[in-house]
């Protein structure tokens, strides 16, 4: 590694942009192209980090912790110095060893055993949401569909209560923190502050409801499998990262299909089609589009010469989108086989651990939807939250058509 720093020469070049602004936020992949044909990694000059939108590169901060660490913070700000205003998540924000043993108990937990028994429930769920919007004609998918699907069955799951608005406001909080302490996050603050004490208590372990995993991970720390005192935050990652992202991608391959009849009459013959077709839709748009890693020592990434301890971005929308990976990278194509590839889901040991129940929830709304509905299309312009590092629908208006 002495030598390949020695041998590069390229300096990273700086890139005068905001990425995390009210305009390039709702559109971001002007930015997405100018970040990854600028070079493989740039300097961010408005916040002094390294930042990465290529393919390869972006997989590689993601796969490597050994230079790349998440223990500093996934956000933009080092948890590690002075200042920090947020505990480390112990289950999002650690590295191996004591990563590798927190999730040898977590993927226990929530087994591919333990996950298909919630189908039934999930199921009788997705039927009921289907038929009543059907039954609608005319309704905002985002509403009523991705949430009103995702928010009942995943806190249930978990066992935990959490009313669906309070569930939308956390999300987008959560999700403006991992980026800069600007003017979008600020507000998004200010929105939960009544119900932060309620927040609070919502993962501890009074409040889990019995039966769900988030009691079971209470019982393996108190079994002395997990950490002492991990559990409510790895709880409280749970509810972070278990909803929105996914809530994201249900709308995003409605939003899809709904612009394309052609592919819309192959999900309808076939509505196994349906799982090709999100996670087609989360490459497209990714729903996480930016974490952060720090670099735990000098080294080059894609030839560019990176200093020890500084924060890199890594821009998930720019490179799952990235021409260098995808042929006609833009389109929404239900036939391109992307599962294991996109970055949608992270890469590493870091890897989205409850991809599992995403692709299941997805899977099961979205074909219980294609079962019931001959034709579909946009009843207005879709709209979307500006948030620092989610893409996410706001609004998704859709007609349908009984089948």
């Amino acid at each position: 590694m002495t030598e390949a720093i020695a041998e590069a020469r390229l300096e990273a070049p700086v890139l005068d942009i905001d990425p995390f602004t009210e305009e390039i936020l709702p559109d971001p992949y002007a930015f997405h192209e100018t970040l990854r044909e600028k070079a493989a990694v740039v300097v961010l000059a408005p916040y002094g980090i390294y930042a990465t939108g290529r393919y390869e590169e972006v997989k590689a901060v993601m796969s490597d912790h050994e230079r790349f660490m998440a223990g500093a913070g996934t956000g933009m700000y080092d948890l590690r110095k002075p200042g920090a205003w947020r505990p480390r998540s112990p289950l999002l924000e650690v590295d191996p060893p004591e990563h590798t043993s927190l999730r040898t108990v977590l993927t226990r937990i929530i087994s591919p055993i333990v996950v298909r028994k919630w189908r039934a429930d999930f199921e009788k769920e997705a039927e009921r949401i289907a038929d009543k919007v059907v039954d609608m004609g005319e309704f905002d998918a985002v509403r009523d569909i991705a949430e009103a699907f995702v928010l009942t069955v995943f806190p249930s799951a978990l066992g935990v209560d959490i009313p669906h608005e309070n569930a939308v406001a956390i999300g987008d909080m959560n999700f403006n923190a991992i980026g800069p302490n600007n003017d979008i996050f600020q507000r998004s603050l200010k929105k939960v502050e009544p119900i932060l004490e309620w927040y609070q208590k919502s993962f501890q372990r009074e409040s889990m409801i019995p039966g769900g995993f988030g009691e079971q991970i209470y019982l393996a720390e108190e079994a002395g499998e997990l950490p002492p005192g991990s559990a409510p935050g790895i709880v409280r990652s749970f509810i972070r990262g278990g909803m929105d992202t996914t809530n994201a991608g249900i709308g995003f391959t409605l939003n899809q299909l709904a612009r394309d009849p052609a592919q819309w009459a192959r999900v309808r013959a076939d509505p196994s089609l349906v799982r090709g077709a999100f996670e087609e839709a989360i490459r497209h748009e990714s729903p996480s589009q930016t974490q952060f890693r720090t670099t735990t020592r000098e080294t080059v990434l894609g030839g560019v010469k990176l200093a020890a301890d500084r924060k890199i971005a890594v821009f998930i929308g720019a490179a799952n989108r990235d021409p260098r990976q995808w042929n006609r990278a833009g389109d929404f194509l239900i036939d391109r086989q992307t599962a294991g590839i996109h970055l949608a889901f992270g890469a590493g040991a870091h890897n989205c651990i409850g991809q599992m129940i995403a692709r299941l929830e997805a899977d099961i709304i979205l074909a219980a939807i294609a079962r019931r509905v001959a034709a579909i299309e946009l009843a207005g312009p879709p709209s979307y939250r500006i948030i620092n590092t989610l893409r996410t629908l706001e609004k998704l208006p859709l007609r349908v058509t009984r089948a």
